[in-house]
């Protein structure tokens, strides 16, 4: 009798179950204390597939040359399904009379390719069928080996109690399906693993760290006396226990490397995996990716992940390059985004879970914590409590303006935050350095209701030499922009990554002219608002339309950033001609006026901002979508609501966003050179990180109206490229088309 195959090309299925339980056994190993053969992970992978004994699924992958043939929903006919019999099996093997321990495997098996379901109305009902009651039959009737079927003691222990049970099966879950697709990408490809592993270690990257810095010039300005200071007590405080911390230091303090510095000093005292750098906008990961590039350019390209593309295939669209193609996050240093970090923790699909389990015993640093999405902001809270509590994590909330996320009870009592306790903060003494790095004066409107017209706006920009104005929405930067002297530079997320970082960098190096006396031409910039997380530009003039407190501290931290004017540098609010879109938008923008209104004293007091976020967060629904009550399990059946809790928990106002390629003239023959590779061998993860940088985001619904016209293609599923460049994408716009593509759209700056 011919062996049985889990995969095409000679693969044996004994073998592949036995290396995916054992692997995501080990896998498990930071949150699970238990022996690797007592781990739930262990018996996962050793029945993930065990419906591949079928005689039709082995007749099929025998005669199958294509490297899908593995992938249930790629095999047609109902005969060669695999997902529903170890599913099955470990309900019959594991269940009990109201100990139902059976579904938690079922939840892991049965999506290990189609993603967790919900149990009512979903998987319970799939799992009753005939079909897949004879999945098992004929499971068994092929006689898998006996050691296969066996099952030990397992640990019951669950992190967290209930409130942490839709966790930790996420993450369970994260350790199968890893350990299946590594397991997998070593059959057909036996170089791979050893390519993954080509990233430095973090006691050589803290080594690097200190050097990188030693070597840096040591300016005798007093902001580069304060920033040495809070590097300091960077590195001494990460020596305190692994838990919840804060740094809170005004804009252009140094944020970046001293918490960097942290989360490197942290791991080292305490055994950390990795460190995660979340960011909220996509439109400003490449500047940080870049600052610890140049830090750590000395080890190499290869030194960290920048994850944060929404090009993954859809479920239904996977192939088996696209499964090897998406990331693990297995590598010491991440930079990522809010949307990828949060999303995957409440994510259902493989492809977004994968990473989920290399998460625990990690340094996340939140930059800009303050922009935490608010009507995502309890469960977000939740999950943050659980991984610190019981995963190993380190958080580090990094801001010039510290949102108010301790426990909060309000008169409502269905306003209440159930918040991070136990938060401590870096900076000894933070009120004495914001008055230490105190360098703006703020103009507040004399009227908070009466707007100014854009073209007093422009009128009023125009008579400036060096200016930057900040708006709310793209349409409003193109409104503006189009009323302004010739030569105005334009800045926002329709311009993709490596457009806008040529825009930065001309910005840059024009500021650095005018203060060296080599270049005196006017220098005007409007933006959105994605100049205001960790963009490093210093001007002498800022002007920022109303919005929420900490959005206009963020403005500031890009006037006199480095305390080079003679006095104070001059921050003008002012009232756009349109409010900020509905949502929280303008709750922050009210929150804003009910924080400030009357205030003599300077609108930018530290001591205000707890004020403002308490008011901003009793104004919103901080968990709108009910993720919270999706994710309750209900005791007797262990039901969980996973994927009605995934598709309420997207970040992006619209969750339709299409990812396209444009074809950046500055860089046009690389994009030629890789969309060809694209098209010659897919989508393989070090292709799609080059694209990155020359994609934007747009709503699918114009993405498709624009594919129907011919103006782009669709080579692979979710990733558009943009053929009509000349007419539609501006070297000083960025993409250009109707207001579907200026709407404000949560993230897409």
């Amino acid at each position: 009798m011919p062996t049985p195959l889990a995969h095409s090309g000679g693969h044996p299925l004994a073998d592949h179950l036995r290396a995916v339980a054992a692997l995501a056994a080990r896998f498990s190993a930071p949150f699970d204390a238990a022996e690797p053969g007592r781990r739930w992970s262990y018996w996962a992978g050793l029945w993930h597939d065990l419906g591949k004994y079928r005689p039709g699924f082995q007749k099929y992958v025998r005669q199958a040359e294509n490297t899908d043939a593995h992938i249930e929903g790629k095999v047609g006919g109902r005969e060669k399904t695999h997902s529903a019999a170890g599913a099955l099996w470990a309900i019959r093997q594991l269940n009990q009379p109201n100990r139902p321990y059976g579904h938690i495997l079922a939840y892991l098996i049965a999506g290990h390719h189609a993603g967790l379901d919900d149990w009512d109305e979903g998987l319970k009902e799939r799992l009753a069928r005939e079909d897949a009651q004879c999945e098992l039959a004929e499971t068994l009737a092929a006689q898998p080996p006996a050691e296969l079927l066996a099952h030990g003691e397992l640990a019951a222990r669950i992190p967290g109690g209930s409130a942490g049970f839709a966790l930790w099966v996420r993450m369970l879950f994260s350790c199968l399906v890893d350990a299946d697709f590594l397991d997998t990408e070593a059959h057909f490809d036996a170089g791979k693993p050893e390519r993954r592993a080509g990233f430095p270690t973090l006691a050589q990257m803290r080594q690097t760290f200190d050097a990188h810095m030693a070597a840096l010039p040591v300016a005798s300005m007093p902001v580069n006396v304060l920033r040495a200071d809070i590097l300091r007590q960077c590195r001494t405080k990460a020596a305190l226990p692994p838990g919840l911390f804060s740094l809170t230091v005004p804009t252009g303090g140094g944020k970046t490397l001293s918490s960097l510095a942290f989360a490197l000093e942290h791991a080292a005292a305490h055994d950390k995996r990795r460190i995660i750098y979340a960011i909220p906008y996509t439109s400003i990961i490449e500047q940080t990716a870049d600052v610890f590039r140049e830090v750590f350019e000395s080890l190499g390209d290869e030194v960290l992940i920048e994850h944060h593309s929404q090009a993954d295939a859809a479920e239904k669209d996977e192939t088996a390059r696209s499964r090897l193609a998406c990331e693990n996050w297995d590598a010491p240093l991440i930079v990522t985004t809010n949307v990828q970090l949060f999303e995957s923790l409440f994510a259902v699909k493989t492809s977004r879970c994968r990473k989920l389990h290399n998460i625990a015993g990690s340094v996340i640093v939140l930059d800009e914590a303050q922009q935490l999405p608010p009507i995502f902001l309890q469960p977000i809270l939740d999950v943050l409590n659980l991984l610190v509590a019981h995963y190993g994590v380190t958080v580090l909330l990094c801001t010039a303006t510290q949102p108010a996320l301790s426990s909060t009870r309000y008169f409502d009592a269905s306003k209440n935050l159930r918040g991070l306790e136990n938060v401590r903060e870096i900076i000894d003494a933070p009120d004495a350095l914001f008055e230490a790095l105190k360098r703006v004066d703020v103009e507040l409107p004399a009227y908070w209701h009466t707007p100014t017209a854009w073209a007093d706006l422009a009128t009023q920009l125009s008579a400036e030499d060096c200016v930057l104005a900040i708006v709310n929405t793209r349409k409003a930067a193109r409104e503006l922009q189009r009323l302004m002297p010739e030569g105005t530079l334009h800045l926002s997320a329709l311009m993709c990554g490596a457009h806008r970082k040529d825009v930065i960098a001309e910005i840059k190096q024009r500021l650095q002219a005018r203060r060296d006396g080599h270049d005196l031409r006017p220098l005007r910039v409007v933006s959105t608002q994605l100049v205001e997380a960790g963009v490093d530009i210093d001007f002498p003039v800022v002007y920022r339309a109303l919005a929420g407190l900490d959005s206009i501290a963020q403005a500031a931290g890009r006037c006199n950033r480095e305390g080079r004017l003679p006095g104070k540098g001059r921050v003008v609010v002012f009232v756009p001609p349109t409010p900020a879109p509905p949502g929280h938008l303008r709750k922050g923008a009210d929150a804003c006026i009910s924080t400030l209104h009357g205030q003599a004293h300077d609108p930018l007091a530290r001591g205000l901002f707890e004020r403002y976020f308490q008011e901003f967060y009793h104004s919103v629904n901080l968990d709108e979508k009910g993720i919270v009550n999706l994710l309750k399990v209900e005791p007797r059946a262990l039901a969980v609501k996973f994927s009605s809790a995934a598709k309420a928990f997207k970040l992006i106002d619209d969750e339709d966003q299409a990812s396209v390629v444009v074809r950046y003239a500055a860089h046009r023959d690389a994009i030629e050179k890789w969309l060809a590779t694209l098209a010659a061998e897919g989508p393989q993860r070090w292709l799609m990180r080059k694209l990155q940088r020359y994609t934007v985001s747009i709503p699918k619904r114009q993405a498709d109206k624009l594919l129907q016209q011919g103006s782009l293609t669709l080579p692979m599923p979710g990733l558009y490229v943009l053929v009509d460049t000349d007419n539609l994408y501006s070297n000083i716009l960025g993409l250009v088309g109707d207001d579907d593509l200026y709407n404000p759209s949560g993230f897409a700056l």
